[in-house]
């Protein structure tokens, strides 16, 4: 009886030192960008090509560019994407370009928290000082809107955020992309953008029970996606079996289009609407390139 008592009054005690253990846990990294002219021009490009407008705007609800707000149900809970317009209260106002170069390459607020990774910024690690220069350039063009995004919805034990501490720890491994140098400049470019900005393994690829990406399936497909649909492979032996080519590719890209005459549907069609159909040309065929000649 003596020895059930301790461990009933030892375990919250444990729990409790354990959770303020994870609270303090720093994990941020400053971050020191050069001090470059951004191209609000550049920066509106990788924003599209990095699925901003698409995730951040609820256009459905007449919700503002970037203002925030657009439902993510999943298994773990409800997100709600953040106001990201230039509003100081309820937007991104207040930052400096190191919160947002923090925001970007390491998941991290400017308060030190850790962002869960619907926001996925582990495919934006790769953004140099002229990339964040550059997109920092462009989101201060954006009018503020004054309405705070909704509180992400989550369920027992996600609504820990101290957890995702942990989570990082065991999956998060950022890389920085470098040039192949017996690739082509195309093949390269395409890579940046596939495993980079466009993000495409975040949808195509299986997770785990945890949500971490299986990178052993990378491009594999995916069974459940948050809207309830599924994501097709995209390997390059996936895409040449259903006859894809370089031309069909980019031009589905483009379009939505696909070679047999149907389109695009569920959140690949948003994709298009709002990603890639305002890539330029070399950039599609870049994408293209790169999915078909991709050796895994």
């Amino acid at each position: 009886m003596r020895r059930w008592l301790i461990v009933a009054i030892a375990t919250p005690a444990l729990a409790g030192a354990a959770f303020a253990v994870l609270h303090f846990w720093p994990i941020v990294k400053p971050e020191s960008v050069k001090d470059l002219t951004g191209d609000p021009g550049k920066g509106a490009y990788l924003a599209r090509m990095s699925g901003c407008i698409a995730c951040h705007t609820n256009a459905a609800e007449g919700g503002k560019p970037l203002a925030g707000g657009l439902r993510l149900p999943t298994d773990f809970g409800t997100f709600y994407s953040p106001n990201l317009t230039t509003d100081p209260q309820h937007g991104i106002g207040s930052w400096t370009i190191e919160d947002f170069a923090t925001a970007l390459r390491q998941g991290i607020s400017p308060e030190g928290a850790p962002y869960y990774p619907s926001f996925p910024y582990p495919f934006y690690s790769s953004f140099s000082d002229q990339d964040i220069a550059d997109l920092w350039a462009a989101f201060k063009t954006v009018p503020p809107v004054a309405k705070a995004s909704k509180t992400h919805d989550m369920l027992p034990p996600f609504n820990l955020r101290a957890g995702l501490k942990v989570w990082r720890a065991l999956y998060h491994q950022p890389e920085t992309l470098k040039q192949i140098p017996e690739k082509s400049p195309i093949w390269n470019r395409g890579r940046f953008i596939v495993e980079g900005p466009a993000h495409c393994a975040a949808c195509h690829t299986p997770r785990n029970m945890l949500g971490a990406r299986q990178a052993e399936m990378a491009l594999h497909g995916a069974e459940t996606l948050p809207d309830g649909g599924k994501s097709p492979p995209i390997t390059s032996a996936a895409l040449k079996k259903e006859g894809w080519t370089v031309g069909s590719l980019s031009y589905a890209l483009k379009t939505g289009i696909m070679p047999n005459g149907d389109v695009f549907g569920g959140s690949m069609a948003e994709v298009v609407r709002d990603g890639t159909t305002f890539l330029t040309e070399d950039d599609r065929e870049a994408i293209a390139t790169y999915l078909l000649e991709r050796e895994k």
